[in-house]
Protein backbone atom coordinates (compact mmCIF):
# COMPACT_ATOMS: atom_id res chain seq x y z
CA UNK A 1 0.00 0.00 0.00
CA UNK A 2 1.31 3.90 -1.12
CA UNK A 3 2.32 5.69 2.12
CA UNK A 4 -0.13 8.50 1.14
CA UNK A 5 -2.89 5.98 1.30
CA UNK A 6 -1.32 4.45 4.84
CA UNK A 7 -0.80 8.19 5.98
CA UNK A 8 -4.75 8.67 5.30
CA UNK A 9 -6.34 5.48 6.65
CA UNK A 10 -3.84 6.09 10.17
CA UNK A 11 -4.95 9.85 10.16
CA UNK A 12 -8.37 8.86 9.34
CA UNK A 13 -8.03 6.12 12.12
CA UNK A 14 -6.75 8.20 14.95
CA UNK A 15 -9.63 10.80 14.22
CA UNK A 16 -12.02 8.16 15.42
CA UNK A 17 -10.26 7.49 18.14
CA UNK A 18 -9.93 11.17 19.15
CA UNK A 19 -13.82 11.21 18.62
CA UNK A 20 -14.35 8.41 21.10
CA UNK A 21 -14.04 11.28 23.52
CA UNK A 22 -15.92 14.17 21.67
CA UNK A 23 -12.79 16.19 21.96
CA UNK A 24 -13.03 17.20 18.22
CA UNK A 25 -16.73 17.20 18.32
CA UNK A 26 -17.42 20.65 16.12
CA UNK A 27 -14.33 21.05 14.39
CA UNK A 28 -15.48 19.51 11.24
CA UNK A 29 -18.21 21.82 10.87
CA UNK A 30 -17.13 25.00 12.29
CA UNK A 31 -14.14 25.45 10.08
CA UNK A 32 -15.25 25.76 5.94
CA UNK A 33 -14.07 28.92 4.53
CA UNK A 34 -16.19 27.93 1.87
CA UNK A 35 -13.10 29.25 -0.63
CA UNK A 36 -13.27 25.86 -2.97
CA UNK A 37 -17.27 25.72 -3.79
CA UNK A 38 -17.56 29.72 -4.16
CA UNK A 39 -19.11 30.79 -7.35
CA UNK A 40 -16.61 33.55 -8.57
CA UNK A 41 -16.88 36.95 -10.52
CA UNK A 42 -16.26 37.27 -13.93
CA UNK A 43 -12.59 37.60 -14.69
CA UNK A 44 -11.25 40.88 -14.47
CA UNK A 45 -7.61 42.33 -13.50
CA UNK A 46 -9.19 44.23 -10.67
CA UNK A 47 -10.60 41.10 -9.48
CA UNK A 48 -7.21 39.17 -8.72
CA UNK A 49 -6.23 38.09 -5.22
CA UNK A 50 -3.85 35.65 -3.36
CA UNK A 51 -3.84 33.47 -1.28
CA UNK A 52 -1.63 30.65 0.47
CA UNK A 53 -2.49 27.62 0.42
CA UNK A 54 -1.46 23.58 1.19
CA UNK A 55 -0.86 21.86 -1.56
CA UNK A 56 0.53 18.85 0.07
CA UNK A 57 1.30 17.86 3.70
CA UNK A 58 4.46 18.50 5.28
CA UNK A 59 7.20 21.53 6.33
CA UNK A 60 6.88 25.20 5.45
CA UNK A 61 8.08 24.81 2.45
CA UNK A 62 4.33 23.26 1.44
CA UNK A 63 2.93 26.47 1.78
CA UNK A 64 2.45 28.00 -1.63
CA UNK A 65 0.94 31.64 -2.82
CA UNK A 66 -0.96 31.57 -5.75
CA UNK A 67 -2.71 34.10 -7.31
CA UNK A 68 -7.01 33.77 -8.50
CA UNK A 69 -8.25 35.94 -11.60
CA UNK A 70 -11.75 36.22 -10.17
CA UNK A 71 -13.39 36.69 -6.67
CA UNK A 72 -15.53 34.30 -4.91
CA UNK A 73 -19.20 35.47 -4.55
CA UNK A 74 -20.73 34.61 -1.19
CA UNK A 75 -24.22 32.34 -1.45
CA UNK A 76 -27.22 32.51 0.66
CA UNK A 77 -26.34 33.80 4.29
CA UNK A 78 -22.79 34.33 3.59
CA UNK A 79 -20.50 37.41 3.15
CA UNK A 80 -17.29 38.27 1.78
CA UNK A 81 -14.46 39.20 3.42
CA UNK A 82 -11.77 41.67 2.38
CA UNK A 83 -8.98 40.51 4.85
CA UNK A 84 -6.62 42.62 6.91
CA UNK A 85 -5.08 40.48 9.35
CA UNK A 86 -5.05 36.82 10.03
CA UNK A 87 -3.13 35.04 13.01
CA UNK A 88 -0.76 32.26 12.31
CA UNK A 89 -0.81 29.53 15.06
CA UNK A 90 0.28 26.35 16.62
CA UNK A 91 -3.05 24.71 15.13
CA UNK A 92 -2.00 26.33 11.90
CA UNK A 93 0.90 24.31 11.52
CA UNK A 94 -0.86 21.46 12.47
CA UNK A 95 -3.50 21.78 9.47
CA UNK A 96 -0.14 22.21 7.51
CA UNK A 97 1.32 18.55 8.61
CA UNK A 98 -2.33 17.28 8.16
CA UNK A 99 -2.26 16.13 11.82
CA UNK A 100 -5.03 18.40 12.96
CA UNK A 101 -8.73 15.76 13.57
CA UNK A 102 -11.78 17.50 11.86
CA UNK A 103 -9.76 19.59 8.89
CA UNK A 104 -9.61 16.64 6.31
CA UNK A 105 -10.49 18.74 3.11
CA UNK A 106 -9.66 18.11 0.04
CA UNK A 107 -6.09 19.37 -1.07
CA UNK A 108 -5.17 21.98 -1.73
CA UNK A 109 -6.51 24.38 1.01
CA UNK A 110 -5.57 27.37 2.83
CA UNK A 111 -4.72 27.31 6.87
CA UNK A 112 -5.61 30.16 8.87
CA UNK A 113 -7.29 29.68 12.07
CA UNK A 114 -8.80 33.43 12.80
CA UNK A 115 -8.94 36.28 10.34
CA UNK A 116 -9.92 40.04 10.60
CA UNK A 117 -11.40 42.01 7.67
CA UNK A 118 -14.20 44.03 5.71
CA UNK A 119 -16.86 42.85 4.84
CA UNK A 120 -16.70 43.37 0.77
CA UNK A 121 -20.04 42.27 -0.85
CA UNK A 122 -23.10 40.46 1.32
CA UNK A 123 -25.32 37.26 0.20
CA UNK A 124 -28.88 36.64 -0.60
CA UNK A 125 -30.68 36.84 2.96
CA UNK A 126 -28.18 38.45 5.09
CA UNK A 127 -28.85 41.22 7.54
CA UNK A 128 -27.08 43.01 10.09
CA UNK A 129 -23.54 43.95 8.73
CA UNK A 130 -23.13 46.33 5.99
CA UNK A 131 -20.04 46.75 2.96
CA UNK A 132 -17.49 48.12 4.76
CA UNK A 133 -17.82 46.79 8.71
CA UNK A 134 -15.06 45.31 9.51
CA UNK A 135 -15.96 41.93 11.63
CA UNK A 136 -13.75 39.18 12.97
CA UNK A 137 -14.31 35.06 12.74
CA UNK A 138 -12.91 32.16 13.96
CA UNK A 139 -12.21 30.11 10.43
CA UNK A 140 -10.23 27.43 11.62
CA UNK A 141 -8.92 27.21 8.82
CA UNK A 142 -8.35 29.39 5.52
CA UNK A 143 -8.21 33.09 6.28
CA UNK A 144 -4.14 33.37 4.54
CA UNK A 145 -6.36 34.65 2.07
CA UNK A 146 -7.11 38.16 0.13
CA UNK A 147 -10.57 37.45 0.49
CA UNK A 148 -12.70 34.86 2.42
CA UNK A 149 -16.20 33.16 1.94
CA UNK A 150 -17.80 33.21 5.64
CA UNK A 151 -21.29 32.21 7.31
CA UNK A 152 -22.72 35.41 8.95
CA UNK A 153 -23.37 33.41 12.24
CA UNK A 154 -20.64 33.58 13.97
CA UNK A 155 -19.21 37.15 13.00
CA UNK A 156 -18.19 39.62 15.14
CA UNK A 157 -17.95 43.32 14.66
CA UNK A 158 -14.71 45.18 15.24
CA UNK A 159 -15.06 48.23 17.38
CA UNK A 160 -13.30 51.69 15.36
CA UNK A 161 -10.38 52.61 17.17
CA UNK A 162 -8.68 49.09 17.11
CA UNK A 163 -6.14 47.99 14.99
CA UNK A 164 -7.05 44.86 12.55
CA UNK A 165 -3.49 42.93 14.23
CA UNK A 166 -4.61 43.57 17.63
CA UNK A 167 -7.96 42.71 16.93
CA UNK A 168 -6.96 39.36 15.44
CA UNK A 169 -4.69 38.57 17.99
CA UNK A 170 -7.69 38.25 20.70
CA UNK A 171 -9.52 35.59 18.68
CA UNK A 172 -8.09 32.23 19.30
CA UNK A 173 -5.73 32.87 22.29
CA UNK A 174 -7.84 35.20 24.04
CA UNK A 175 -11.05 33.73 23.56
CA UNK A 176 -9.82 30.45 24.52
CA UNK A 177 -7.76 32.19 27.94
CA UNK A 178 -11.28 33.99 28.74
CA UNK A 179 -13.27 31.28 28.46
CA UNK A 180 -11.03 28.44 30.36
CA UNK A 181 -10.69 31.28 33.11
CA UNK A 182 -14.63 32.21 33.47
CA UNK A 183 -16.10 30.06 31.84
CA UNK A 184 -15.01 26.88 32.78
CA UNK A 185 -12.70 27.58 36.07
CA UNK A 186 -15.23 30.22 36.66
CA UNK A 187 -12.15 32.12 38.68
CA UNK A 188 -13.04 34.59 41.33
CA UNK A 189 -10.50 37.28 42.81
CA UNK A 190 -8.36 35.91 44.92
CA UNK A 191 -8.03 32.37 44.22
CA UNK A 192 -4.41 31.02 42.71
CA UNK A 193 -3.71 29.45 39.46
CA UNK A 194 -1.12 27.77 37.21
CA UNK A 195 0.16 28.00 34.12
CA UNK A 196 1.83 25.94 31.81
CA UNK A 197 3.13 27.35 28.80
CA UNK A 198 3.32 31.39 30.43
CA UNK A 199 5.07 32.65 27.72
CA UNK A 200 3.10 31.60 24.65
CA UNK A 201 -0.01 33.16 22.84
CA UNK A 202 -2.34 31.31 25.06
CA UNK A 203 -0.07 31.84 28.14
CA UNK A 204 0.31 35.33 27.96
CA UNK A 205 -3.55 35.81 27.16
CA UNK A 206 -4.06 33.48 30.58
CA UNK A 207 -1.78 35.79 32.33
CA UNK A 208 -3.02 38.97 31.34
CA UNK A 209 -6.87 37.98 31.71
CA UNK A 210 -6.12 36.36 35.67
CA UNK A 211 -4.06 39.35 36.39
CA UNK A 212 -7.32 41.68 35.58
CA UNK A 213 -9.25 39.13 37.47
CA UNK A 214 -7.18 39.13 40.31
CA UNK A 215 -5.89 35.77 40.36
CA UNK A 216 -2.44 35.37 42.00
CA UNK A 217 -0.21 33.16 38.81
CA UNK A 218 2.15 30.91 38.82
CA UNK A 219 3.42 30.23 35.08
CA UNK A 220 5.66 27.41 33.69
CA UNK A 221 8.30 28.34 30.95
CA UNK A 222 12.03 27.92 29.90
CA UNK A 223 15.12 29.62 31.38
CA UNK A 224 15.27 32.23 29.05
CA UNK A 225 11.39 33.23 29.39
CA UNK A 226 11.51 34.00 33.33
CA UNK A 227 12.11 37.65 32.82
CA UNK A 228 8.83 38.04 29.99
CA UNK A 229 6.88 35.92 32.37
CA UNK A 230 8.01 38.08 35.34
CA UNK A 231 6.97 41.03 33.37
CA UNK A 232 3.07 39.71 33.03
CA UNK A 233 2.69 39.51 36.73
CA UNK A 234 3.23 35.81 37.06
CA UNK A 235 5.53 33.86 39.41
CA UNK A 236 8.04 32.10 36.83
CA UNK A 237 8.72 28.54 37.14
CA UNK A 238 11.65 27.25 35.35
CA UNK A 239 10.49 23.86 34.03
CA UNK A 240 13.80 22.44 33.16
CA UNK A 241 15.31 22.79 36.03
CA UNK A 242 12.36 22.90 38.39
CA UNK A 243 9.66 20.68 39.65
CA UNK A 244 6.88 22.69 39.22
CA UNK A 245 5.06 20.60 41.80
CA UNK A 246 7.10 20.64 44.81
CA UNK A 247 7.51 24.38 43.62
CA UNK A 248 3.98 25.03 43.73
CA UNK A 249 2.50 22.80 46.52
CA UNK A 250 5.85 24.99 48.81
CA UNK A 251 4.74 28.01 47.70
CA UNK A 252 0.75 27.48 48.82
CA UNK A 253 1.78 26.08 51.95
CA UNK A 254 0.84 22.44 50.74
CA UNK A 255 -2.81 23.69 49.73
CA UNK A 256 -2.40 23.82 46.18
CA UNK A 257 -3.96 26.12 43.83
CA UNK A 258 -7.92 26.79 42.36
CA UNK A 259 -6.69 25.92 38.95
CA UNK A 260 -4.09 25.02 36.24
CA UNK A 261 -4.46 25.36 32.53
CA UNK A 262 -2.04 22.63 30.90
CA UNK A 263 -2.08 21.84 27.40
CA UNK A 264 1.21 19.68 27.60
CA UNK A 265 0.76 15.67 27.77
CA UNK A 266 -1.09 13.20 30.41
CA UNK A 267 2.10 12.71 32.19
CA UNK A 268 1.97 16.20 32.55
CA UNK A 269 -1.93 16.05 33.41
CA UNK A 270 -1.36 13.97 36.39
CA UNK A 271 1.05 15.74 37.78
CA UNK A 272 -1.00 18.84 37.67
CA UNK A 273 -3.64 17.58 38.92
CA UNK A 274 -1.54 16.56 42.24
CA UNK A 275 -1.12 20.43 42.41
CA UNK A 276 -5.09 21.27 42.96
CA UNK A 277 -6.37 22.44 45.96
CA UNK A 278 -9.52 20.81 47.15
CA UNK A 279 -12.11 21.52 44.57
CA UNK A 280 -9.59 22.78 42.17
CA UNK A 281 -10.43 22.20 38.29
CA UNK A 282 -7.72 21.36 35.86
CA UNK A 283 -8.59 22.62 32.29
CA UNK A 284 -6.43 20.99 29.74
CA UNK A 285 -7.02 22.29 26.14
CA UNK A 286 -4.24 20.37 24.16
CA UNK A 287 -1.85 17.66 23.13
CA UNK A 288 1.56 20.00 22.09
CA UNK A 289 4.05 17.30 23.00
CA UNK A 290 2.14 14.87 20.72
CA UNK A 291 1.46 17.23 18.29
CA UNK A 292 4.98 19.28 18.06
CA UNK A 293 7.62 16.58 16.74
CA UNK A 294 5.01 15.43 13.46
CA UNK A 295 6.84 16.19 10.52
CA UNK A 296 6.33 15.55 6.68
CA UNK A 297 7.66 12.00 7.06
CA UNK A 298 6.35 10.82 10.30
CA UNK A 299 3.24 12.73 10.29
CA UNK A 300 0.67 9.59 10.06
CA UNK A 301 2.29 7.80 13.41
CA UNK A 302 2.28 10.91 15.03
CA UNK A 303 -1.07 11.81 14.36
CA UNK A 304 -1.58 8.32 15.82
CA UNK A 305 0.15 8.96 19.27
CA UNK A 306 -2.05 12.42 18.99
CA UNK A 307 -5.19 9.73 18.81
CA UNK A 308 -3.69 7.11 21.78
CA UNK A 309 -3.01 10.22 23.74
CA UNK A 310 -6.30 11.15 24.10
CA UNK A 311 -7.54 8.05 24.50
CA UNK A 312 -4.51 8.21 27.61
CA UNK A 313 -6.43 11.09 28.91
CA UNK A 314 -9.76 9.94 28.65
CA UNK A 315 -8.96 7.26 30.39
CA UNK A 316 -7.38 9.36 33.06
CA UNK A 317 -10.70 11.45 33.08
CA UNK A 318 -12.51 8.57 33.42
CA UNK A 319 -11.00 7.52 36.62
CA UNK A 320 -10.65 10.91 37.97
CA UNK A 321 -14.46 11.30 37.72
CA UNK A 322 -15.68 8.02 39.48
CA UNK A 323 -12.86 8.51 42.35
CA UNK A 324 -13.13 12.02 42.90
CA UNK A 325 -10.79 13.42 45.10
CA UNK A 326 -11.68 15.90 47.52
CA UNK A 327 -14.21 17.88 45.01
CA UNK A 328 -11.19 18.35 42.47
CA UNK A 329 -12.36 18.30 38.70
CA UNK A 330 -10.62 17.56 35.25
CA UNK A 331 -12.31 18.68 31.70
CA UNK A 332 -11.08 19.83 28.21
CA UNK A 333 -11.52 22.65 26.19
CA UNK A 334 -12.51 23.46 22.67
CA UNK A 335 -12.89 26.73 21.77
CA UNK A 336 -15.45 25.66 18.41
CA UNK A 337 -16.85 22.89 20.73
CA UNK A 338 -17.68 25.53 23.08
CA UNK A 339 -18.70 28.00 20.01
CA UNK A 340 -21.23 25.24 18.41
CA UNK A 341 -22.67 24.72 21.76
CA UNK A 342 -22.68 28.29 23.20
CA UNK A 343 -22.64 30.28 20.10
CA UNK A 344 -24.24 33.43 21.83
CA UNK A 345 -21.23 33.03 24.74
CA UNK A 346 -18.56 32.69 21.61
CA UNK A 347 -20.14 36.75 20.46
CA UNK A 348 -20.37 37.91 24.00
CA UNK A 349 -16.96 37.02 25.23
CA UNK A 350 -14.95 38.22 22.24
CA UNK A 351 -16.96 41.54 22.35
CA UNK A 352 -15.91 41.69 25.99
CA UNK A 353 -12.64 41.19 25.13
CA UNK A 354 -12.66 43.97 22.05
CA UNK A 355 -14.09 46.27 25.01
CA UNK A 356 -11.12 45.53 27.22
CA UNK A 357 -8.42 46.13 24.23
CA UNK A 358 -10.04 49.61 23.22
CA UNK A 359 -9.81 50.35 27.12
CA UNK A 360 -6.65 49.37 27.43
CA UNK A 361 -7.11 46.62 30.15
CA UNK A 362 -5.29 44.03 27.82
CA UNK A 363 -2.66 44.38 24.73
CA UNK A 364 -1.45 41.61 23.04
CA UNK A 365 2.24 41.15 22.73
CA UNK A 366 2.53 41.42 18.51
CA UNK A 367 5.73 39.82 18.19
CA UNK A 368 6.28 39.47 14.58
CA UNK A 369 3.68 41.02 12.09
CA UNK A 370 4.12 39.64 8.47
CA UNK A 371 3.12 40.29 4.98
CA UNK A 372 1.06 37.25 3.52
CA UNK A 373 3.72 35.97 1.03
CA UNK A 374 5.65 35.15 4.46
CA UNK A 375 3.26 32.73 6.19
CA UNK A 376 6.05 30.03 6.10
CA UNK A 377 8.52 32.11 8.00
CA UNK A 378 5.95 32.76 10.31
CA UNK A 379 5.48 29.11 10.98
CA UNK A 380 9.08 28.30 11.66
CA UNK A 381 9.19 30.94 14.13
CA UNK A 382 6.43 28.87 15.86
CA UNK A 383 7.89 25.66 15.42
CA UNK A 384 11.09 27.23 16.30
CA UNK A 385 10.22 27.94 19.87
CA UNK A 386 11.05 31.32 20.29
CA UNK A 387 8.36 32.81 20.20
CA UNK A 388 7.26 35.51 22.72
CA UNK A 389 3.46 36.89 21.77
CA UNK A 390 1.89 36.23 18.47
CA UNK A 391 2.61 36.54 15.20
CA UNK A 392 0.36 37.45 12.37
CA UNK A 393 0.32 38.04 9.08
CA UNK A 394 -0.83 41.19 7.57
CA UNK A 395 -2.41 41.73 4.39
CA UNK A 396 -3.92 44.75 3.78
CA UNK A 397 -3.72 48.46 5.11
CA UNK A 398 -6.30 49.51 7.92
CA UNK A 399 -9.17 51.42 6.74
CA UNK A 400 -8.85 55.24 7.07
CA UNK A 401 -11.56 55.45 10.11
CA UNK A 402 -9.01 52.92 12.18
CA UNK A 403 -5.90 54.97 11.48
CA UNK A 404 -7.19 58.37 12.74
CA UNK A 405 -8.68 57.27 15.69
Amino acid sequence: MAYLEKRRIVRRLSCVAAFIGMMFVAMTVAGHSQLAGAASEPANPENEYRQVVISEYGGPEVLDLIRHSTLPVPGPGEVRIRVLAAGVSFTDTMVRKGIYPGVDGELPYSPGYDLVGVVDALGEGVSGFRIGQRVADLSVWGAYTDYAIRPVEHLVPVPEGVDSADAVSLILSYTTAYQMLHRVARVRPGQTVLIHGASGGVGTALSQLGKAAGVKMYGTASTGKQDYVSSLGVEPIDYKTEDFVSRVMTETDQRGVDAVFDAVSVDNFERSYRTLAPGGSLVVYGFYTATASASENTAAGDMLDVGLEFLRWSWLQFQWKILPEEGRSASMYLITAMRDSNPDWFKEDLSALFRMLADGEIKPNLWKVLPLEDAAQGHRLIEGGGVEGKVVLRLAPEPVETVLK
